[in-house]
């Protein structure tokens, strides 16, 4: 704001239209409506037209010029800051001001057009609620609040951005948080420098705790059942103003392995599940690199038939084994992506027939050996078991240098990829929480909801309030 301009609200009407006049020089979608009572005193409206609801704004304009209540503005909040006032008609606010009067009555009379709440399309449960968060703050606040109506459930409202001035809210529950986590998520909230703000993958960057690991410190979801079950469990969530993305904090390598559904599932099915999902995962990590070291320098692990059947489809392919899996790997990865940035009317029908038509045409071609086909396909379904989009990335990347590695040491280079992995998870935390807890360090509830999920029955009792 220029120094020129006054910091407060003036008595006069004019004073303060041409005050807001400059400040919102250029600003097309702001109106000023200036009207005359039948005082003679004037009055100004300042609003955005968009974010206005055009009945609520109408039934002020007439109580002050027919009925001269010009008593019911003081029911609204008043502001004397003229930046204050800027600040609220930029989020859809009515600045009112009246002559005579040092002060702006702001009126909440926003009226956002805004996404009906429908399904998650990225997390889709077989069993459980089927509702998911919009961009709306106060519609995802309203959807936790329903499920837990209790008043140690806590929304402290934060803001940042400079240019952006977005609202976030960091939500938890009182007594079952830990002060030290709560305290930690605020300070680096807190030490945020940014002047932009536009969904909470901005935040994640920021407060995550080394931002060079491949793996996701923390956990986002679009569920309000997932994250009120965080809640109840001690963990803290941060819900952003125009993001249908909640963030969950601190994160474990196991509470990426779980689905929205296991709670709602009886616990055998659930728990021989999250082991099918773990074996599927290492699958999607290592299966082309551990090919790849043993056909190519341990073929006397493999057994003698299964070697000459192996044998005989690579006569006559140009490239080395390592070679062919790498191109493979590539334009599975490629046209799986395809898939996703195309309508999706079409992306899934390109993705799947693309990596038919291609895959049959390279083997026909001599170009690609129909096992390093099968190897692919079977790597790619592996990975598509991560309930969490964010923790499957790091093993679709990780799968190259395994499969590099692999290709030029065997095994041995597959097992010093594995040992560097597992000791990068080993010294991973979030926000002070082991990326590996309970499993590593080992603890009491190693059993009771990581490898697996035990029958709720010998859940431990809710703490009292």
């Amino acid at each position: 704001m220029e120094s020129s301009l006054p910091l407060h609200v003036d008595e006069r009407v004019g004073i303060n239209h041409d005050a807001l006049r400059r400040i919102f020089h250029h600003c097309a979608d702001i109106v000023f409506r200036p009207l005359k009572l039948a005082d003679r005193s004037e009055l100004l409206l300042v609003y955005i037209d968009e974010l206005t609801d055009s009945a609520k704004l109408e039934q002020i304009i007439s109580a002050c010029m027919i009925s001269r209540d010009v008593d019911r503005l003081r029911q609204y909040e008043s502001v004397t800051r003229l930046s204050e006032i800027v600040a609220k008609v930029l989020k859809g606010c009515t600045a009112i001001f009246l002559d005579g009067q040092p002060v702006a009555y702001v009126a909440e009379l926003t009226a956002y057009k805004q996404r009906a709440i429908a399904e998650p399309s990225n997390e889709a449960a077989i069993r459980g609620p089927r509702e998911g968060f919009t961009e709306d703050l106060k519609t995802n606040l309203s959807l936790i609040r329903r499920k837990i109506s209790h008043p140690r459930l806590k929304f402290e409202q934060h803001q940042a951005g400079e240019l952006t001035n977005t609202d976030f809210v960091v939500a938890y529950v009182e007594d079952a948080v830990k002060p030290g986590l709560l305290q930690e998520v605020r300070s680096r909230l807190q030490a945020m420098n940014t002047n932009q703000l536009l969904d909470s993958g901005y935040i994640e960057e920021f407060i995550e705790d080394r931002r060079l690991s491949l793996f996701p410190q923390i956990q986002n979801t679009e569920r309000p059942d997932t994250v009120c079950a965080s809640l109840l469990a001690g963990r803290v969530a941060i819900i952003v103003d125009g993001s249908p993305n909640a963030l969950l904090l601190p994160m474990t390598f196991w509470a990426g392995l779980q689905a929205a559904e296991d709670h709602y599932e009886r616990f055998i099915y659930v728990s021989a599940v999250r082991l099918l999902r773990l074996l599927l995962a290492m699958l999607s990590c290592l299966l082309p690199s551990i090919y790849v070291a043993l056909t190519t320098f341990h073929p006397q692990m493999i057994p003698l038939a299964l070697m000459l059947s192996i044998a005989a489809s690579r006569e006559g392919i140009p490239f080395p084994t390592v070679i062919e899996t790498l191109l493979m790997e590539l334009m599975f990865e490629g046209l799986r992506e395809a898939g996703l940035r195309l309508p999706k009317a079409i992306g899934s029908a390109v993705s799947i027939v693309g990596a038919l038509v291609i895959g049959e045409a390279a083997v026909q071609a001599g170009f690609i050996s129909a096992p390093i086909v099968m190897i692919v396909a079977g790597t790619g379904i592996a990975s598509f078991a991560f309930p969490s989009y964010s923790l499957a990335l790091p093993f679709r990347i990780l799968r190259f240098p395994l499969l590099i590695v692999g290709g030029s040491l065997g095994l041995y280079g597959v097992a010093i990829g594995i040992m560097f992995i597992m000791i990068h998870l080993v010294t991973l935390k979030s926000f002070g929480v082991p990326y590996l807890k309970p499993v590593a360090p080992i603890g009491k509830t190693i059993w009771k909801d990581s490898l697996v999920r035990m029958n709720k029955r010998f859940a431990p009792a809710p703490r009292k309030p």
